[in-house]
């Protein structure tokens, strides 16, 4: 049994005929940042669901802290659940709630807090992603880059041991996709998390990245470091990977 934070072992996972996962193994070390890379359709996505035991698997096992998803009943699944905080690809903030109650939905799901301790978690929690004095606004009223900040801020909202980030850039300029960047490289050292990036912007996943893995075609192709991503010489990894050295080289 491995003895990882988070582990998949010999998993297959399959969507009737599209077999989209074929026996992926796995390890998450606790207090790293996993990046998971690959082009669209590879299961990036479906992966990270299963690390959080949304999806069980065909065949294999997923674990988490020790036990497998399938060894937990509904109530201790759901109850582990709130130790991971998940920042969707979209944001996926409730058009109809101010910037405030966005954040604080998870609180009064999960949890009895009062509301004056709600309201300083909320603001503690935009001050961890340098946003202030916006929770009256909508998610309609602030840009593209704001929204993504707030999704962090509500993921981080249950104080979680483990972040999981869903292109975490997508849709966003240079700029602003930097500052991304950043804020997940200083929400890991300031809040002791371990986080799992799903991404196919190559320059985010070298920026924020302890360990890289690719996927091809339903297999884990590649495991290591940033520097060993750069140095390997398996042509569907270097494929994958230089339009992105060609745009810095350009820099």
């Amino acid at each position: 049994m491995s003895d990882s934070f988070i582990s998949l072992s010999g998993v297959h996972k399959s969507f009737g005929p599209q077999h989209i996962l074929k026996g992926v193994d796995l390890e998450v070390e606790k207090g790293e940042t996993l990046v998971i890379i690959g082009g669209s359709g590879t299961g990036k996505s479906v992966t990270m669901k299963l690390i959080i035991g949304l999806y069980p698997p065909d065949e294999g096992i997923v674990r988490f802290d020790g036990k497998s998803w399938s060894e937990r009943s509904n109530k201790d699944s759901d109850k582990e659940r709130q130790r991971f905080g998940y920042v969707f690809q979209g944001g996926a903030l409730f058009d109809s709630l101010n910037i405030k109650e966005n954040i604080a939905f998870p609180i009064r799901e999960h949890t009895k807090k009062k509301e004056p301790e709600i309201d300083k978690i909320v603001k503690n929690c935009l001050e961890s992603v340098g946003l202030e004095n916006i929770e009256h606004k909508f998610p309609a009223q602030i840009s593209g880059g704001m929204q993504k900040r707030v999704s962090l801020a509500r993921a981080l909202s249950l104080n979680p041991e483990v972040l999981l980030y869903d292109e975490p850039t997508t849709g966003l300029d240079p700029i602003n996709s930097q500052k991304i960047n950043e804020l997940i490289v200083k929400t890991k050292n300031k809040h002791d998390v371990t986080s799992i990036v799903v991404t196919h912007d190559m320059q985010s996943a070298l920026y924020v990245a302890d360990k890289i893995v690719m996927l091809y075609k339903g297999y884990l192709i590649f495991k290591g470091s940033p520097s060993q991503l750069l140095a390997s010489d398996v042509p569907e990894v270097k494929t994958f990977i230089e339009p992105a050295l060609q745009h810095v080289r350009r820099q």
